[in-house]
């Protein structure tokens, strides 16, 4: 068969594209050449920023992996487009059993988007390479490109690794040594045989770790996808995702990078924050960050990762079918957030104000409840607590715990004796309970075995003879004493109100059932809160009677 007359070539406007435009930016384009040393199973991987001046002169990566030989540098590393897992397989790393982050053969252009010179200096068992990389000779060439061999397999007792060294920097404002370092750590998952640390131009360091991602925040909630509560265990990702989502006490403002969730496979940033959802207007995706992992995907046999690993192909079948089991994790973490921030507020506000609000709450008639609801929201809101903590405590001083003015009129011992029986509006027991306590109380104070209560309360209370005066501690304002007949009218009523209590209120609601008094109205429910006031009435004259000297 004749050779072909046709040819494929490239023009070198096409890395210029790849390059300059995917990777103009400092964090995203050492990201690619880190992940290299990462692949190269790298133990440790220094970033070094050199200024003169306080203008970038230029950026050194070293690594300890296993460097690159002679003829690595032509097969491997200057072959664009080379998809490594095509020729070597998707193999794990001799040192540290690690994935290939590394698929697509476009990372190294990265360095074009920095630099228009880079030097390589690779060390692989004992030979040492180096080559330059020239952004103008580039341009120039016609089809392909032979950059300039400064070194070439020179015998050395240096360690493998490789170091690269970008000059000519585009980049003309200084170095931000603190937002790289935070950039980069949101880029990367961490584990304990990768350190990855950045040196800024005075010489200060900084290790990069997981931590670093979220350090700025001030972390409130957070789950783990190690929970079936968000991965069950019988779904078809239990196991092949986990991650970490968490919620910060205040906004995540939109220019820290961090709102929303980042995915990672093997180890690298796929798809940028996001929240998998077209309707997030609900202010808790303000608070919402974290990571989770999808290795999986790695494993398809479509490519599904875009090339600057910013987005994942949401269109194909099995990413739409992830989409959408993320989009139920966020709706299961938002209504659990709301849930545990409630609860943390209605603690915070019942250790500030000595109020627990829900009880309060409950106990309020409809007409009030709903308003009163509402004032507490807004009033103990976000940001708001300190503030109005003293008009909460005023609030309750207007509503108390049932506000209605029979309960907030009831002796207090009538309170303490009916109160969980008020609440649940049993009033006939509550009227029962209080009632024995009244008999119990008048037979503690006067003394008095008398039986049964009926004949306790005349002889307790008889108005010449009984044992406890009811009058005795009144005076009038100008200090003198009370008519005799209004003295035995107070004490008479006394003994007769009491004898009632027992007779008319108590015996029938021992005796009868419940049911068929409330039915026939013989013994109503406000028959019962008459009782509880009138009981009120009697405690109080309890209170202030003193024993009659025989």
């Amino acid at each position: 068969m004749n050779q072909s007359p046709f040819e494929m070539r490239f023009d070198p406007q096409t890395i210029r594209h790849l390059g300059l435009r995917m990777y103009s930016t400092l964090a995203p384009a050492l990201a690619e050449i880190i992940s290299n040393s990462y692949d190269a199973d790298a133990t440790n991987v220094i970033v070094t920023l050199i200024e003169d001046k306080g203008n970038p002169k230029e950026i050194k990566i070293k690594d300890d992996g296993v460097g690159i030989s002679y003829e690595e540098i032509n097969v491997k590393f200057l072959v664009i487009g080379r998809n490594r897992r095509d020729y070597e397989g998707d193999k794990p790393s001799v040192k540290y059993k690690r994935l290939p982050t590394g698929k697509k053969g476009l990372g190294k252009l990265a360095l074009f988007g920095l630099a228009k010179t880079i030097t390589i200096t690779t060390v692989q068992a004992g030979k040492q390479n180096e080559f330059v990389l020239d952004w103008d000779d580039l341009m120039a060439a016609i089809g392909s490109y032979r950059p300039k061999a400064t070194i070439i397999n020179q015998n050395t007792k240096s360690d493998d690794g490789t170091v690269i060294s970008m000059t000519g920097l585009k980049r003309k404002t200084a170095f931000d040594f603190i937002g790289l370092a935070d950039s980069l750590s949101r880029i990367f998952l961490f584990d304990k045989t990768f350190n990855l640390l950045i040196e800024s131009p005075s010489g200060d360091r900084i290790s990069i770790d997981n931590k670093r991602k979220y350090s700025l925040l001030s972390k409130e909630f957070d789950w783990t996808l190690d929970s079936p509560f968000l991965v069950p265990t019988e779904s078809e990702y239990s196991g092949k995702i986990n991650g970490q989502l968490l919620t910060s006490e205040k906004p995540i403002t939109p220019s820290s990078g961090l709102r929303g969730i980042t995915l990672f496979s093997r180890g690298k940033l796929v798809n940028a924050p996001e929240f998998f959802s077209s309707s997030t207007s609900s202010h808790f995706y303000q608070y919402l960050t974290g990571w989770i992992s999808v290795d999986f995907i790695d494993l398809l046999d479509d490519d599904v990762i875009s090339t600057n690993r910013q987005s994942i192909d949401w269109e194909h079948p099995e990413m739409a079918k992830l989409r959408n089991f993320l989009s139920g994790i966020v709706s299961q973490i938002n209504a659990d957030w709301r849930k545990k921030r409630k609860e943390k507020k209605d603690k915070d506000l019942q250790e500030k104000t000595g109020i627990d609000t829900d009880k309060w709450i409950s106990t309020l008639p409809d007409d009030v409840k709903a308003n009163t609801k509402q004032i507490i929201e807004t009033l103990g809101g976000e940001d708001a607590l300190e503030k109005f903590t003293p008009v909460i405590k005023a609030l309750h001083e207007i509503i108390p715990e049932f506000p209605l003015l029979h309960w907030r009129h009831l002796h207090p011992v009538v309170q303490n004796k009916s109160k969980q029986y008020y609440i649940t509006q049993d009033y006939y027991t509550a009227f029962i309970e209080a009632a024995k306590k009244y008999i119990n109380a008048v037979e503690e104070k006067s003394g008095s075995t008398v039986s049964p209560d009926f004949s306790l309360m005349g002889a307790v209370f008889k108005e010449t003879t009984g044992d406890l005066n009811v009058i005795a501690n009144y005076k009038k304002q100008d200090g003198s004493e009370f008519s005799e007949d209004t003295k035995k009218n107070i004490q008479s009523g006394q003994q007769h109100l009491s004898q009632g209590i027992v007779a008319g209120g108590r015996n029938p609601l021992c005796h009868e059932e419940i049911g068929e008094l409330k039915t026939s109205d013989l013994f109503s429910e406000k028959d019962c809160l008459d009782m509880l006031s009138l009981l009120s009435h009697l405690f109080k004259r309890l209170d202030n009677s003193i024993k009659r000297i025989p």
